[in-house]
């Protein structure tokens, strides 16, 4: 189980590494466009999921929708810290 900070901070070694096998490198190459769909997707996967599946269910699309939020943040040049200040 990885919690919020630590995946960011998984996220963000990897795309300083370039690692070229790592799919949060491509998605942050590909650009905010691209995110911001995925985003779209996945928030209506939240939804659909909340909706008329399980709690479980739900549960594991809040997780990609957290996982691709992440992935904009990074290509967005910003940090945990940036964020919590609004909270």
């Amino acid at each position: 189980m990885k919690r919020f900070e630590e995946l960011f901070a998984e996220l963000q070694a990897k795309v300083a590494s370039q690692d070229p096998k790592s799919g949060t490198v491509k998605a942050v190459a590909e650009g905010r466009h691209s995110i911001g769909k995925k985003l779209l997707e996945e928030a209506g996967e939240v939804w659909m999921a909340a909706e008329h599946e399980s709690k479980e269910r739900t549960a594991e699309e809040i997780s990609q929708l957290l996982y691709h939020i992440q992935v904009m943040m990074i290509a967005c040049d910003l940090d945990l810290e940036d964020v919590y200040e609004h909270l």
